[in-house]
């Protein structure tokens, strides 16, 4: 008879499957966009390939949309820095270093803590990784480039408003074309907010900005008398209006 082969799985294979997926490491991306109308889902889809390329495991996805990344405070950067504070995964991947932070001093300082929980930091765009020995370097010069771009952008948006001006061009929100005295009078007769905004032709929340503001110029100045107006009724009409 022929000799059947054993089907039965070699003890050094089950042994070998065991170790690989206990030594699957545990994934963690973040994720920033700037504005509101720019979608997260672009840099997430490359992340998630990028991680079943590298093999991990994906435990966690961070998101900060509409957010500037030189502001150093974000609620999914806080919340990523607690878990991984907390070792709920092994290595962090972004898709480019000005994603975590815009100044090189702040994303030094990430990943200074990062090393210190024993986080792994990838970027895929610069193709970066912390755990090899030219990381830490190659971090140092990107993010340095990162923020002398983002000066760059600034110094320029700042030239172009300065040769508006110059120009004789406004810059800013226009000022607001209403009638402030017979707003104030339709207020004090009765109409509402909406009211107020569909006569005016304004919206509500111009009608809302110039009755805080009449207020706050009533509060700033002197509370009318008796001997300005004559009669102490005119004097509570003329606090009532606004």
């Amino acid at each position: 008879m022929p000799h059947t082969p054993n089907r039965r799985t070699s003890p050094v294979l089950l042994k070998s499957a065991k170790e690989h997926q206990t030594e699957m490491k545990r994934a963690a991306l973040y994720v920033r966009v700037s504005t509101i109308d720019q979608h997260p889902e672009t840099q997430l889809l490359d992340l998630r390939q990028f991680a079943a390329q590298k093999g991990l495991q994906l435990v966690q996805e961070y998101v900060d949309h509409g957010i500037c990344g030189a502001r150093a405070r974000r609620p999914a950067l806080d919340r990523m820095m607690e878990d991984a504070r907390r070792h709920k995964f092994d290595v962090l991947m972004v898709w480019s270093c000005d994603r975590l932070a815009r100044s090189t001093k702040h994303l030094l300082q990430t990943l200074d803590e990062l090393t210190g929980f024993g986080i792994q930091f990838l970027s895929q765009r610069e193709a970066i990784d912390t755990e090899g020995p030219l990381g830490r370097a190659i971090i140092v010069i990107v993010s340095a480039m990162a923020e002398l771009e983002r000066c760059i952008i600034i110094e320029r948006v700042r030239a172009g408003m300065r040769r508006a001006k110059l120009e004789g061009r406004r810059i800013g929100r226009a000022p607001l074309q209403v009638n402030r005295v017979l707003l104030l009078r339709n207020r004090e007769g009765g109409m509402s907010l909406n009211q107020l905004a569909a006569a005016h032709g304004i919206s509500k929340a111009s009608v809302c900005r110039v009755l805080r503001e009449e207020k706050m110029a009533v509060s700033r100045s002197c509370v009318p008398t008796d001997a300005d107006f004559g009669d102490p009724k005119e004097v509570a009409t003329a606090i009532s209006v606004v």
